[in-house]
């Protein structure tokens, strides 16, 4: 069973008003929203209440992640609208009433669409996205719109706009990107679902990095139609959800011809794709995945391990693990990057379609220091980009072409389901560290689909995303791997830093004291915890012995009620008092509510450790 999947909707008190009554939708699903309403039990607007209110606890108060840059003031009314319409006629479907969230560079008529910059923070276009479109025409409430990488530029999310989003699983470090607002919102159950766009990882990486499942999808697949450009030979949008259920509810309701993006005319003649009814919980069942052990090079021992795991659980499914080289790869994909020849030139022809555009350049952003400083080289090197059909320009394009034919050739003559690999090989960057350890190229530079499932959690409590690659169309085929996968176990967890909301109300930090005394010596300790950004306040007092025998006051780690490592060190050499704060990790925070930290003394007399005393939280 999904961990904490289960809808929980509880009125508080008897007699209160529709307003004051309190819906929770922590890690809900959208089958289970959607039931909810079907019943009667729950309404559009009060999900929207519901995620609202969580937006309000935890986005900017509690663990600020900063994932939104702005709510649609609109939300209940339309989810108002909807809810007449439910009443009278029906749900359209599984969308039906149900908030979504968007990232930043998707166009919407009735709200500005500004990339993450400041550039951009008036720019209203004319019309919706293509995606935007379908959404509303499901019957999907636009909650609101995410903050990005400042132009989709980057993987870590700051942006002059919107600043720093953090992740939900650890508020010191970055949640991916360039969707990271969406990855971070998603993951802290801000709304159902919500869609983000990948050039190179921008869906995956935060996909990765907040436990969900995120699908880049075969290029053509989804229109890019109102997509704020950084290549349009890169460039698609897609879902992130929690559930596989939910990535292909989203997906069969945005895919398909457009004739505003000459790349969805693959569609034409084809056989549609459906998602929800490709699922096959047996999907794994006799399927040939490669493991591509190039991209296990350079890998964090720890992300290594989970993906092992992962590995070793699908086989376990059924399937078929095959170890796989590709001789050269990074040979191969090197020079195979369009974005720099691209972004300055499609960015001047989206903004030339937007009436009123306060810039109309990458030169006028430039100029008007409309950015932010950590985009600085990146929008520089943008800008120098001379012509928009160079000779390297058409050299990345036919190296691109080619990888795609060695690797399509590679799935078929090995009789590969996917390629399979970590979406990241290394951890979420501490906020302003420059992240590394992407595998956003194999997908992003040949068109073929990807999908990043989580795959577990490194001992520190940080999600890390397997990926799999698939031939052209296969995007469903991947949906119903990675949902075989998601049956026999929950990989994903929700962020501790979002809890479930309280009479409406985020918990509020514990306070306790611990004591402990050994002959002369006595130790007194208040402590405050706070769940929501797993800091942890001291105020530590040592009596009894001279202080020029007190050696250090710290944390140990209890293994079994034997004294394991120490994990924090509280007050140095001769500290008859010491007052501070810790940020607890994932392993550290589980250690503590556990009941597995315990403060201890060391002194001249007992170098050893003296009058311990485990930390119990109520």
């Amino acid at each position: 069973m999904r961990h904490c999947a289960v809808l929980w909707v509880s009125i508080l008190l008897a007699g209160q008003s529709l307003a004051q009554q309190q819906v929770e939708v922590f890690e809900a699903s959208i089958p289970e929203l959607q039931q909810a309403m079907s019943s009667g039990r729950v309404t559009s607007v009060e999900l929207v209440e519901a995620y609202l209110a969580r937006i309000a606890a935890y986005d900017r108060a509690g663990p600020q992640l900063n994932s939104l840059i702005r709510v649609n003031p609109r939300a209940r009314e339309e989810a108002a609208a909807l809810d007449r319409e439910r009443a009278r006629s029906g749900p359209r479907g599984p969308l039906h009433g149900i908030p979504v969230i968007l990232k930043d560079n998707f166009d919407t008529y009735d709200l500005p669409t500004t990339a993450g910059s400041i550039a951009l923070a008036s720019s209203k276009p004319p019309d919706d996205a293509f995606v935007v479109r379908k959404l509303r025409e499901a019957g999907a409430v636009i909650l609101g719109k995410a903050n990005m990488h400042e132009l989709a530029a980057g993987i870590t999310t700051v942006s002059s706009l919107g600043g720093q989003t953090r992740n939900p699983y650890d508020p010191r470090r970055c949640p991916g990107g360039s969707s990271g607002g969406t990855g971070a919102a998603i993951a802290a159950s801000f709304a159902a679902v919500g869609w983000g766009s990948d050039t190179c990882g921008s869906i995956r990486i935060p996909a990765a990095f907040g436990s969900l499942y995120g699908l880049r999808p075969t290029q053509g697949l989804v229109s890019r139609d109102g997509i704020i450009p950084l290549s349009h030979t890169q460039d698609i949008g897609g879902p992130l959800a929690r559930t596989v259920v939910d990535l292909a509810i989203a997906l069969d309701a945005t895919i398909g011809y457009d004739p505003a993006d000459p790349a969805t005319s693959v569609l034409q003649g084809r056989e549609p794709l459906h998602f929800q009814a490709a699922l096959d919980a047996g999907a794994l069942q006799g399927a040939r995945l490669g493991v591509l052990e190039n991209y296990f090079t350079d890998t964090d021992p720890e992300v290594d391990s989970v993906i092992r795991a992962a590995l070793d659980s699908m086989r376990s499914l059924g399937a078929e693990i095959v170890p796989l080289r590709i001789p050269g790869l990074d040979s191969l994909l090197a020079g195979s990057r369009a974005v720099d020849f691209e972004t300055k030139f499609d960015l001047i022809d989206y903004l030339a379609r937007v009436p009123g555009a306060p810039v109309r350049s990458v030169a006028e952003i430039l100029e008007k220091g409309l950015y932010h400083s950590a985009l600085e080289e990146r929008v520089r090197r943008i800008e120098r980009a001379s012509e928009g059909d160079s000779l390297e320009y058409r050299k990345a394009l036919a190296k691109q072409a080619m990888i795609r034919d060695i690797l399509v050739s590679i799935l078929e003559h090995q009789r590969l389901d996917a390629l399979v690999y970590p979406t990241m090989r290394q951890k979420p960057a501490l906020i302003g560290e420059r992240q590394t350890g992407s595998t956003c190229q194999l997908a992003a530079h040949t068109g073929l689909p990807a999908l990043s499932a989580p795959a577990g959690f490194t001992p520190d409590g940080l999600p890390v995303g397997i990926e799999l690659l698939g031939k052209p169309f296969s995007d469903a085929r991947l949906l119903a791997l990675a949902y075989s996968f998601e049956r026999a176990g929950p990989q994903r967890r929700p962020p501790t830093t979002t809890p479930p909301l309280v009479n409406g109300r985020a918990p509020e930090p514990k306070s306790f004291t611990v004591s402990a005394s050994g002959g002369a010596l006595s130790t007194s300790a208040s402590f405050r915890f706070d769940p929501l950004t797993d800091r942890l306040e001291y105020d530590v007092r040592v009596r009894g012995v001279p202080a020029d025998q007190i050696e250090a006051v710290a944390l140990r780690r209890m293994d079994d009620s034997a004294p394991g490592p120490l994990t924090h060190r509280l007050s140095p050499p001769g500290a008859e008092r010491a007052r501070g704060v810790i940020e607890l990790n994932g392993a550290e925070r589980s250690l503590f509510l556990e009941g597995r930290l315990a403060l201890v003394v060391f002194t001249t007399a007992q170098p050893a450790g003296a009058a311990l005393a485990l930390l119990r939280v109520p």
